[in-house]
């Protein structure tokens, strides 16, 4: 594994003076991730209390490091290099969900496959769509997360927003997020620490074969293995799958990554192998398929740790 990419060695004191036994410092971050590589953060945080949430953003204020919040890693690629700051992931206290009539609040940990499964036995529906995102409640914020026609958007209510670089907490209305497609207002440095969605009154039977069928469906037309799911959005009247496989890109390899013979909008990762393998094939898939197309794909995958371009 690549060693951290070189972080300001003061401040990486300073940061674990202020966290205490909360800090890991050198802690691989790519093993936390869907696709299994990448590289270290120079600290690792896992929060379990509001007072860790507290703690953290104390670190970050006295010590100037970046921060990354990491939820379940299925839409990331770190890069071997690894991250020069301070890595935020939310403990086991934050995957809670809580029913209420119509209501639910999930923590910013909760798994998006467990929130559908859990709203379906409750007779709401609204949710089903989530069984098929490998991710997080605080992520699906954060990019808008969807599928089979229906996004966080559709149902969500509120959110309660740590900002780690100013400390500031507040409960938002979905409104001030600003969501679209894939996207939010949210700042990187900002924690989902919570969210509430509304849902309709549903028919449990009804909405667990939905599930079923959603899952059913993904198991036949995507890939297991090391991906993040999709990699690029789909431009406007089109599928950026279409485009790849269109390109010719099937199957195309560099180094230790690939396109999926599956489906061409996944890039799998070899076991052991390269993020910046995976990095560098994004950016060629993306350039011949302008090339071809005239139409510039835009990663969905966040990329960190790469630089610039």
């Amino acid at each position: 594994m690549s060693p951290v990419r070189e972080a300001a060695p003061d401040a990486v004191e300073t940061a674990v003076r202020v966290l205490g036994d909360l800090a890991r410092r050198d802690e691989p971050v790519g093993p936390r991730t869907t696709y299994r590589v990448g590289g270290s953060a120079a600290v690792l945080v896992e929060a379990a209390s509001d007072d860790d949430l507290a703690r953290t953003a104390a670190a970050v204020a006295a010590s100037g490091l970046p921060v990354l919040v990491l939820g379940n890693g299925s839409n990331l690629l770190l890069a071997d290099a690894g991250f020069p700051g301070i890595v935020l992931a939310l403990g086991q206290p934050f995957t809670t969900i809580e029913v209420h009539g119509r209501g639910v609040r999930a923590g910013g940990a909760a798994s998006l496959p467990v929130l559908a499964r859990r709203t379906a036995r409750a007779s709401l529906t609204g949710l089903e769509w989530a069984v098929g995102v490998p991710g997080t409640v605080g992520g699906a914020v954060r990019m808008n997360a969807g599928g089979h026609g229906s996004d966080t958007a559709a149902t969500l209510r509120r959110v309660r927003v740590l900002d780690l670089a100013t400390g500031e907490d507040g409960v938002v209305p979905a409104e001030a997020l600003e969501l679209g497609y894939r996207r939010s207002s949210l700042r990187p440095t900002q924690v989902v620490v919570w969210a509430e969605h509304e849902l309709a009154p549903g028919d449990r039977a009804a909405s667990e074969a939905e599930i079923g069928e959603i899952v059913r469906w993904r198991r036949e037309h995507q890939p297991g293995g090391q991906n993040a799911g999709s990699i690029f959005t789909n431009p406007p009247g089109d599928s950026a799958g279409r485009l790849v496989d269109a390109t010719g890109l099937k199957g195309f390899r560099l180094g230790t990554a690939h396109v999926s013979e599956k489906h061409a909008n996944f890039i799998q990762a070899d076991p052991g192998g390269s993020a910046d393998d995976v990095r560098a094939l994004i950016a060629e898939v993306r350039r011949r398929v302008h090339d071809a197309t005239g139409v510039l794909l835009e990663p969905e995958v966040r990329l960190v740790g790469f630089g610039e371009g």
